[in-house]
């Protein structure tokens, strides 16, 4: 990570593990983190060992005045309110405050705006289960960009300099754009604990179960990388194979409901992709179709 030519001061308020990890990269950037706040007393001890003796504040009002850059990194439901709370009687003129909502647009920092600040969102393509892991997986993610007037030149910049690549996205694309983040990393958690539970079935256990199918998903996501999503497309719906189909229905009719139910939606949207890869005939796509709708859900 190269340091900023352009350094400034940054108020963090939200020190949860994206405010902290946020905060580190800016640091590395060059830039100054002049202050922090958050209600919890354990979030300000953590991220105040990584970040520094600098001003920690329970009260969001507080810090606004240590910086020309307040950056909210609180849950989505309470942006708003931390926003109103830190530029209540503050001058902000010649500021600019930022959130890193996904789904949230620039109607969060409404009062910031009427306040006078510069306003954008910065939020990153990446997911985070430590603070460590966050620091060392941002560098080089997309960040869906979405900034209100004069804000859009230093909200690219601020992404650059921790390391990110900034996608602009209006306010009105931001959900669409959420709910697709959702699905490419929460969704595919939720759809590889099912994977698990149908191999504990089958009497693996956990850590072999593991062993078995994530080379299967590192080598998808690899072919996906080179290809796309059609051409990386393998399996028996993408062979036009319904007799493994009928097979994979007699271990349904012995299986949890969520795991047919998620099992015949994502065969259908298979029979889409593999007609799109032309490997499929019209025909079976019809019989593997059929098999499908017969799965209970």
């Amino acid at each position: 990570m190269t340091k900023t030519k352009n350094p400034m001061t940054f108020a963090i308020i939200g020190t949860g593990m994206v405010g902290t990890a946020i905060g580190i990269l800016l640091k590395k950037a060059g830039h100054l983190v002049s202050a922090l706040a958050d209600t919890s007393p354990a979030h300000l001890r953590r991220a105040a060992a990584r970040l520094g003796k600098i001003p920690t504040f329970h009260d969001p009002g507080k810090p606004a005045a240590y910086a020309a850059c307040l950056l909210i990194t609180t849950p989505d439901d309470i942006i708003a309110q931390a926003c109103a709370q830190a530029v209540r009687g503050v001058d902000m003129r010649g500021k600019t405050v930022f959130h890193m909502s996904g789904a949230g647009g620039l109607d969060l920092l409404e009062s910031a705006a009427q306040a006078g600040a510069k306003v954008a969102c910065i939020h990153p393509l990446q997911s985070f289960s430590t603070i460590e892991g966050a620091v060392q997986s941002i560098p080089g993610s997309y960040f869906g960009v979405t900034a209100g007037r004069g804000a859009k030149a230093l909200a690219s910049a601020v992404v650059r300099d921790l390391g990110g690549i900034p996608l602009v996205i209006t306010s009105g694309q931001k959900p669409l754009y959420h709910l697709a983040a959702c699905m490419a990393s929460n969704y595919l958690v939720s759809l590889m604990s099912l994977v698990e539970s149908a191999y504990l079935r089958v009497g693996f256990s956990r850590k072999d179960a593991r062993r078995a199918f994530l080379p299967l998903v590192y080598g998808s996501l690899k072919n996906i990388e080179a290809h796309g999503c059609a051409k990386a497309l393998t399996g028996p719906i993408a062979r036009g194979d319904a007799g493994t189909i009928r097979k994979h229905m007699q271990a349904l009719a012995e299986a949890p409901p969520e795991i047919a139910s998620v099992y015949a939606e994502l065969g259908r949207i298979t029979v889409k992709l593999a007609m799109e890869k032309g490997t499929l005939k019209p025909d079976q796509a019809k019989t593997i179709t059929g098999l499908l709708k017969g799965v209970k859900k």
